[in-house]
């Protein structure tokens, strides 16, 4: 199944709105429960998606032209020596097929990743695991979720 990259554009807000309200509903509910993953599909508008792809480098991968997951970097509040991965996310039939550590190579190798000193992602409970493997720690190792309901790694470079 060949899989390509691509930066994100205007036309792809709807599918990749689709794409991460799925995983929110079908996926992180096993973690979160549904009251809290409607909560959050319910705040994760199309809107957000495209102010998302406005500030930072947004990719989307295909698949038989269809999109089949989605990855954003962007620099740290600002920062110019740390990053931050944002909206990592597959489509829930894709789960298990490389796509995920696929958008982490891209998004490795994009140069907000490259000029970057630190690069911290809000890992789910269902991703963090996963992020691990790929070489990011706990953030000041501290194994605990913030108040979004994230775990805080980071990996330095």
């Amino acid at each position: 199944m060949p899989v390509t990259a691509r930066r994100f554009r205007d036309a792809d807000t709807h599918p990749v709105h689709n794409l991460i309200i799925r995983n929110f509903l079908e996926v992180n509910v096993k973690d979160y429960g549904l009251a809290a993953m409607q909560q959050l599909a319910a705040t994760y508008t199309e809107e957000k998606v495209r102010t998302l792809a406005k500030s930072a480098h947004m990719y989307v991968f295909e698949t038989d032209q269809k999109i089949v997951g989605t990855g954003s970097i962007a620099r740290y509040w600002g920062s110019p020596s740390e990053s931050i991965l944002l909206s990592i996310f597959v489509l829930p039939a894709y789960h298990g097929k490389g796509i995920g550590s696929l958008i982490l190579q891209t998004l490795e190798q994009d140069e907000l990743f490259t000029h970057a000193k630190r690069i911290e992602i809000p890992a789910s409970i269902t991703a963090v695991n996963f992020y691990r493997k790929h070489g990011y720690t706990y953030k000041n190792g501290v194994k605990e979720l913030d108040e979004e309901g994230h775990y805080r790694l980071e990996k330095f470079r």
